[in-house]
């Protein structure tokens, strides 16, 4: 338990863990993803829209075929996050430059979640599935992982680049499962509560305009605070008045 503390509190991770669970949420609620969650729910689960909606005595299936489904585009992404933290270990002798180029491609990102950069926001899918149900949840997870990247990408940007920044494999990989926590937990809550989260998704598509600015103002100002190094410069700060701030991972 101690390890996992000091993972958690060690070098810019305590920072960046709010930022990559906030990045996953708004990617969950991005275009690509949200207007399709529903049917995604359906596959994993092996039911239909009116089943889910009535899933009392399904609540295992629901809930194993949803975690499952999670867990298959979580190893993508951890593996994505293991790779860019290895790699800031690896090139830490030019790792300032490198956050400040990353940085500004992560600004760019957020102005093309935003909108204002057409042509960024294509993705490779799948756009017709079989019902696999729960036995399929994993590779659907898998394919999602892969197939969806391009779509994302500017939320998952955003978590790499600081994962990069981390300098370490092992922080990569746990920021990057901070991500697909909030990628994946609305997921979850949809099959669980299918009707009112259907609900839910109704407004956020009314008020889609905003969701795009807030999520890609998020990720311009993570872009900002890397250019100017002042990301760098508060993880410093945060090791000097934080005790124990410092450890060995």
């Amino acid at each position: 338990m101690d390890g996992v503390g000091e993972l958690v509190a060690s070098g810019g991770l305590w920072v960046a863990v709010p930022i990559a669970f906030a990045a996953g949420v708004v990617a969950f609620l991005s275009p690509c993803v949200l207007p399709l969650a529903p049917g995604y729910v359906s596959y994993i689960t092996g039911l239909t829209g009116a089943e889910l909606a009535d899933a009392k005595g399904r609540r295992f299936q629901v809930l194993t075929g949803s975690l499952l489904f999670v867990l298959g585009f979580s190893v993508v992404f951890v593996s994505y996050g293991a790779l860019f933290g290895g790699a800031g270990s690896l090139l830490l002798e030019y790792a300032d430059v490198i956050n400040r180029v990353l940085g500004v491609v992560v600004i760019l990102m957020g102005l093309a979640f935003m909108g204002l950069i057409p042509g960024l926001q294509r993705e490779w899918r799948l756009h017709r599935m079989p019902r696999w149900g729960v036995a399929g949840a994993p590779l659907l997870g898998l394919l999602f992982g892969l197939g969806w990247s391009p779509c994302i990408g500017p939320t998952l940007t955003a978590v790499q680049t600081l994962a990069f920044a981390e300098g370490s494999a092992l922080r990569g990989a746990a920021l990057s499962f901070v991500y697909c926590l909030g990628l994946g937990l609305p997921f979850v809550l949809l099959a669980l509560a299918f009707s009112r989260m259907a609900r839910a998704i109704g407004w956020v598509r009314e008020h889609y305009v905003w969701v795009m600015r807030i999520g890609g103002g998020m990720l311009v100002l993570v872009g900002i605070l890397l250019v100017t190094g002042l990301w760098t410069e508060f993880t410093i700060w945060l090791r000097v008045q934080v005790p124990g701030f410092e450890t060995a991972l």
